[in-house]
């Protein structure tokens, strides 16, 4: 995963960006874009962090689940939309697109073009 990643059009990956620190996760993203096609795209599944403190059940879920990579996964975290935006953009993907919110995760999808 670090190393190369299969070709395909499309790259699925749910519950894995959450594990590593932001230089792996570049290194990994990096490796999704030399793997698809201009018009291919890498679809995530994660939770996302509000940017702005809020007292709902979804961001007591997101920020246990934050502590949680935090404490038993050095270098996990769980991410804002500007902290996946970044993670994209310095991989090389031009647009960020957050789809859909089911069940306290997002569906994220990168392209290329």
């Amino acid at each position: 995963m670090f190393e190369s990643v299969p070709n395909g059009d499309a790259i699925f990956m749910k519950w894995i960006l959450h594990d590593w620190s932001d230089d792996h996760c570049t290194k990994l993203l990096k490796n999704c874009y030399n793997a698809i096609p201009d018009d291919g795209k890498i679809i995530i599944v994660e939770s996302v962090i509000p940017t702005k403190p809020e007292i709902t059940n979804v961001t007591k879920a997101t920020t246990q689940g934050d502590v949680l990579m935090m404490t038993q996964n050095p270098g996990g975290k769980e991410r804002t939309r500007d902290e996946f935006k970044s993670l994209a953009t310095k991989a090389g993907f031009k647009h960020v697109m957050f789809e859909c919110f089911v069940a306290n995760l997002w569906v994220i999808e990168l392209l290329k073009n």
